[in-house]
């Protein structure tokens, strides 16, 4: 039987009715055909067509619809067959045989008839012994699993993060991360789990080890580039993970050509340092450039769901709108007081709303107002799995990979103007000097009558005219107190750049906006951070003693003290001085970010300072928000787009009602970090779509000059943002004409040996385009001219004639 070519929408591993009839037909043909022949369960696998996510979901049926055929076959089909036989052979002999003849046939014919039915049944056994068998394989590879938890002295289990010519393994039980030698790694990759031996030996502050197995690899579908030979073909992978081509037998292209973006699945690694492994082609995404392609391969390299599956579409269909009377008596009703949104003019699902009303003792009630899908995703559901499996809505340049399906997201939970709908809410009495005096958390009824873009907004503050100005320039006040309050205990406010793309019908980017966050984007910002903060201390609060609810929190680390001392380092070479010490750091950096706004080297500072910051996480664990300076900080106002919002409404709710009953953390915090992991992966999915596109546009501007500023210091180049696009490319430091250039790492600064020239972050800068690299999505510059001789123009235009080439 061929293999089962796994088409471009499979997704679900547990198979239709029809295909494992047809696995089952062919299981028989293959144990008929074994005969004495024993082959492992993963050879089965391959025999009959199955990937082993399908065997988890089907073997049993399968097996089971192989032994009903045989049933039906035995009962059928045999003694028909049988009386044919008989029949026949009796009419050919019939003239020459005499009666003791025939009784002596007729023996014959019975013992054959014997022989068939014993035939069958023990095909029957043997299939019963083949499935018998397959469990125990599955057993046995189990505790071949479990085996490689049963560790030697210095033997550690640990995931890779590989380098360029070493790797390190983090362990739990070690201070430090294992360091490996390239020629140690026995093949493993980023993200595979390896069990490790020390050697003894030190790396610096770094264990040596070396891999002595691969438990598991973490992934074994990559994306890359088909380069068609005359024998055979190479798959030149995209993923950093992989740092070599995959070798593809022309029999596993699959009807892929040259230049085909595709998948490649590795069906044999090599821990031979240097060879290749070998895969097969399982999806064709299309041609390389092509802009379906492309994205596409940016979903797949990152573990992103292409669609929603037809069950979950359907299910999210049957959910009710649930707006009637009797839901509403539940609620406190907003649906009298003024409620708009503020969002960009593309969004469609409006998770956040904000009231205003005017309270007799001159105090203000503002009302932040959230889409309640705890209501309508109930625990346990196939929509519950999915949206916590998926845990963040991805954002790339083109298109929404959404949490929920669009019928839960845009329609049922999106707050919509001029629509009753459901909210969680947490609602505040305010005074004009934005000190909080009352605070109430529930479940509520609203309906929204205005929806205003960001752009709307910002005019009506801006000009104070407008409907619903006057409401919208009270919130703006208030915003601006609560913000500097915040600025007051230690947050930390940095501005990076984000850019937006001008698109036409075919994907193609017409242009790079950069975004410039405006007072509407803050005041949305201050009131949605006030919300998230409170919840978190009402949660933590809630219970007295040292034993607390569980509760999702959002927090953020202290900086890393090594990268602080560089920040320390560079400020001072600017007449800055920095308190690193961990009390007083936050009010310094604050105070340093005051100082520099405005001035050449904030953007140098800034980017040091951002670069020594951890990064935030979900967790359990209430250990605060060192960015923000908050003590106690959650997610509670997206949960359209985040699967931690959701926890913590549900959790939030379950207080509320004075449901004490104990919830189990570890559960949470599995859940948290899944999170944590899934929205790291969902950013770096944003970034290449936006590298993708960014040098999409480039190519066209290939020879042309712009104004730039030093980004990025490494060893092997200088990265440079252009200030008019946002684009960053690369000047390598061979490309850097006059001198030999040597990184210092701790200066962030390359030098020319001889000139002593320095180059390090915030130098302003032009460059030329020298070219774009689609496939890994870079662009490459040249030095046009330096600070000394700058330019003053955001407009790209030709080189001038008698420029160095």
């Amino acid at each position: 039987m061929t293999k089962r070519k796994k088409t471009k929408n499979e997704k679900n591993p547990r198979l239709s009715r029809e295909e494992i009839q047809k696995l089952a037909t062919g299981l028989i043909e293959t144990l008929a055909q074994s005969k004495s022949e024993s082959f492992t369960l993963r050879q089965l696998y391959k025999r009959i067509g199955l990937t082993e996510k399908e065997q988890k979901e089907n073997l049993r049926e399968i097996v089971d619809t192989a032994s009903a055929a045989e049933n039906t076959t035995t009962k059928k089909e045999e003694p028909k067959t049988q009386s044919q036989e008989v029949k026949q052979e009796t009419k050919k002999e019939e003239p020459k045989t005499n009666s003791s003849q025939q009784q002596k046939q007729n023996n014959q014919q019975k013992h054959a008839a014997k022989e068939t039915t014993r035939d069958v049944t023990v095909q029957k056994q043997a299939l019963s012994n083949k499935s018998n068998r397959l469990e125990n394989e599955q057993k046995d590879e189990a505790k071949e699993v479990k085996s490689h938890t049963e560790l030697q002295k210095n033997e550690y289990i640990g995931t890779v993060d590989a380098g360029r010519d070493s790797s390190y393994i983090i362990c739990e039980g070690l201070e430090e991360d294992a360091w490996v030698g390239g020629h140690k790694i026995k093949g493993a990759i980023t993200g595979d789990i390896v069990k490790i031996r020390l050697t003894g030996k030190q790396k610096g502050k770094n264990p040596e080890a070396e891999v002595i197995e691969i438990v598991e690899r973490g992934r074994t579908e990559f994306v890359g580039n088909v380069q068609l030979l005359n024998r055979f073909a190479f798959v030149v992978v995209e993923s950093k993970k992989l740092k070599m081509d995959i070798f593809v037998p022309l029999d596993n292209l699959n009807g892929a050509t040259n230049d085909d973006k595709v998948v490649v699945k590795i069906v044999k690694w090599s821990e031979e340092k240097g060879k290749n492994p070998v895969g097969e082609v399982t999806e064709v995404l299309g041609k390389v450039g092509e802009n379906e392609a492309e994205i596409h391969a940016i979903m797949v390299e990152f573990g992103l769901p292409m669609e929603f599956d037809e069950k979950l579409i359907k299910k999210a269909e049957e959910v009710p709108d649930d707006l009637t009377d009797k839901e509403f008596k539940k609620r406190r009703d907003f649906r009298p007081i003024l409620t708009f949104t503020i969002d960009p003019v593309d969004a469609k699902d409006f998770d956040d709303a904000i009231s205003l009303s005017y309270l007799p003792n001159g105090n203000y009630e503002i009302g932040v107002h959230i889409a309640d899908v705890t209501h309508y995703i109930r625990p346990n559901t196939l929509l519950e799995k999915e949206a916590q499996k998926r845990a963040t809505s991805v954002y790339l340049v083109d298109r929404v990979v959404p949490m929920l399906p669009e019928r839960i997201s845009n329609n049922l939970c999106s707050l919509r103007p001029q629509e009753e709908k459901l909210a969680f809410s947490a609602v505040f009495e305010l005074d004009k000097n934005g000190s909080v005096h009352k605070r109430w958390y529930g479940k509520t009824v609203i309906y929204s009558d205005r929806r205003f873009t960001y752009e709307e907004a910002q005019e009506r503050i801006e000009t104070k005219e407008g409907d619903y100005a006057d409401e919208i320039n009270v919130l703006n006040d208030l915003a601006k107190k609560l913000q500097a309050k915040r600025f007051k205990h230690g947050a930390i406010s940095f501005e990076t750049q984000e850019v937006k793309f001008k698109l036409d019908e075919n994907g193609k980017p017409l242009g790079v906006i950069p975004k410039v966050r405006k007072d509407a984007h803050k005041l949305v910002e201050e009131f949605m951070l006030l919300a998230n903060k409170s919840v978190a201390e009402f949660v933590y609060r809630y219970k007295n003693g040292k034993e607390k609810n569980t509760m999702i929190y959002r927090v953020h680390d202290d900086p890393d003290p090594d990268k602080l001392a560089n920040l320390k380092a560079m400020a001072k070479t600017f007449g800055y001085d920095i308190n690193v010490e961990p009390e007083h750091f936050a009010a310094s950096l604050a105070k340093l970010v005051q100082d520099t706004e405005g001035k050449p080297e904030y953007e140098t500072l800034q980017s040091l300072a951002i670069r020594s910051m951890a990064k935030a996480v979900y967790t359990t664990k209430p250990t605060g928000h060192f960015g923000l300076a908050f003590e106690h900080y959650s997610h509670f106002t997206s949960p359209i787009r985040r699967y931690p919002d959701m926890m913590a409404h549900r959790l939030i709710e379950k207080y509320l009602k004075n449901n004490i009953k104990s919830v189990d953390p570890a559960k949470y915090e599995s859940m948290a970090r899944h999170s944590s992991d899934m929205e790291k992966r969902a950013s770096d999915a944003e970034r290449a779509s936006i590298r993708f596109k960014q040098a999409e546009f480039m190519a066209d501007h290939i020879g042309e000059v712009f104004e730039g500023m030093v980004s990025g210091v490494t060893e092997w180049g200088l990265y440079v943002e252009i200030t008019s696009t946002a684009c960053e490319g690369m000047i390598r430091l061979s490309d850097l004409k006059g001198d030999y250039f040597e990184y210092e790492p701790k200066n962030q600064r390359v030098v020319g040996r001889k000139s002593q020239k320095t180059y390090t972050l915030g130098n302003k800068v032009e460059v030329r385009v020298k070219g774009v690299d689609m496939e890994k999505r870079t662009i490459d510059l040249l030095m046009e001219t330096e600070e000394d001789n700058y330019v003053s123009s955001n407009k790209s235009r030709k080189p001038r004639s008698g420029r160095r080439k």
